[in-house]
């Protein structure tokens, strides 16, 4: 007769086998979810937002739409493999204490009978088992994460999870060995999955987001904390070379326009963790993070940058120009993204205060910026306003008339509309 213990390991394989595929699904929608959510507008509309609910409600879920997020339901979808370990756990405890056909001599070595409960000595291995796996997966589960960066609530749960490994061991010693072989080998495979996944490599074969890259730790110029860097292995050639960081600037935006953003963006973190003061560094991030959804980071470089070049008044040469004009810009769209109306009025209408530039590229930049500034004005319902700006843009790019038309027909409409209701209401008095 076919060893039970041997039966039971393999079936508990056969188990996991069988949820692994669904297991990396749910891993990859979960972790892009989590990618995805922190760049989204807040659903409820901060204080000073000049939006309903009801509105920034619909703007979150078209943001979450555009951004291509998963639906929130697949959280819910991770306790889908919870009925089937219980199922399969229950099934064996089940047939250990009904003391089924070949349990009380399936075993070998130290547990020879299935049905029994640890005891003597040598009874201490699979309730110690079950222990030192339990803590063992939790420590690989929190490996990634820094004390400081975990909530208040995390590192309770954390603490909860660690003292509850003597409970637990103390729970096998009531528990049939036949129930802790599937236990143990249960546990054994979850370690095994966690480390897998841990793995960059891994990760790429399986399509996982967020893993293909190895921690760089490069010490930043003149201060002596270390600051870790994520760069991808397609970047190890390049940065043997040693390059300034006005050429990762340059080799950046290449990548950029391949839409590699997992070189780019290290690469440009690089740059500026050689000179901090790289201003045009500093825009190129900003525009890249804003490009990819990183409206938060995108802002904090933007806001940078912006000051970097307003330090010393406002700049005069003509790089320096069409930098703050296009650091304004992409710092209006990137907090307009987030639902922070003013915060982007104050980026856009600083640039409708500099002086029309005569360079033709910084000129282009210049109504281009106007235009997105009266987008961000008719968005939010000050259309009049929106309609004055455009008009310059198409005063400069007839491109243009056809939104300025629509503008204009669609204010119009509701001026119609206002003057029928007052009239209405006149009839009634």
């Amino acid at each position: 007769m076919f060893c039970r213990w041997i039966i039971i390991a393999s079936g508990t394989l056969t188990m996991r086998l069988t949820i692994f595929p669904f297991i990396i699904l749910l891993i990859h929608k979960i972790r892009t979810i989590g990618e995805i959510l922190p760049k989204l507008p807040p659903p409820i509309p901060p204080n000073k937002l000049r939006r309903s609910f009801k509105d920034q409600l619909k703007f979150f879920m078209r943001e979450k739409r555009t951004a291509g997020c998963p639906s929130f339901v697949w959280f819910i979808a991770a306790i889908i493999q919870v009925p089937y370990f219980l199922l399969w756990l229950t099934t064996i405890r089940r047939m250990s204490l009904d003391s089924h056909d070949g349990f009380d001599s399936g075993g070998t070595l130290w547990f020879q009978n299935l049905t029994e409960l640890p005891n003597g000595t040598l009874g201490l291995i699979f309730p110690l088992l079950v222990a030192v796996l339990y803590y063992t997966n939790i420590k690989v589960s929190f490996q990634n994460v820094s004390s400081g960066t975990m909530s208040e609530f995390a590192k309770f749960y954390k603490f909860y999870l660690e003292i509850m490994t003597l409970p637990t061991m103390f729970i096998a010693f009531y528990i049939p060995q036949g129930s802790l072989i599937c236990w143990v080998t249960n546990s054994s495979l979850s370690l095994l999955q966690q480390i897998a996944l841990s793995h960059p490599d891994v990760c790429k074969k399986l399509g996982l987001p967020g893993q293909d890259a190895s921690a760089l730790a490069t010490q930043q110029k003149g201060k002596s904390e270390i600051m870790e860097i994520y760069v991808p292995s397609d970047l190890r050639e390049i940065l043997s070379e040693n390059p300034s960081p006005s050429e990762m600037v340059r080799l950046s935006s290449k990548f950029l326009a391949k839409d590699q953003k997992d070189v780019a963006l290290p690469l440009l973190r690089l740059a500026l963790n050689k000179d901090p003061e790289h201003i045009r560094a500093m825009a190129v991030l900003g525009q890249a993070l804003l490009h990819y959804g990183y409206f938060t980071e995108a802002t904090e470089y933007l806001e940078r940058a912006i000051s970097k070049l307003l330090h010393n008044g406002p700049p005069t040469g003509v790089e320096d120009v069409n930098l703050l004009i296009l650091s304004s810009e992409w710092a209006g769209v990137a907090y307009a993204r987030q639902g922070k109306f003013d915060e982007s009025i104050v980026h856009l209408h600083r640039i409708t205060k500099m002086k029309e530039p005569e360079d033709s590229n910084t000129k282009a930049n210049y109504y281009e910026a106007l235009v997105v500034f009266s987008s961000v004005l008719y968005n939010e319902g000050c259309k009049l306003e929106a309609i004055n700006c455009l008009r310059k843009a198409v005063a400069y790019d007839e491109s243009y008339r056809h939104f300025l038309e629509l503008w204009e027909k669609d204010v119009c409409e509701e001026d119609e509309f206002v003057r029928h209701l007052v009239n209405s209401r006149r009839a009634d008095y």
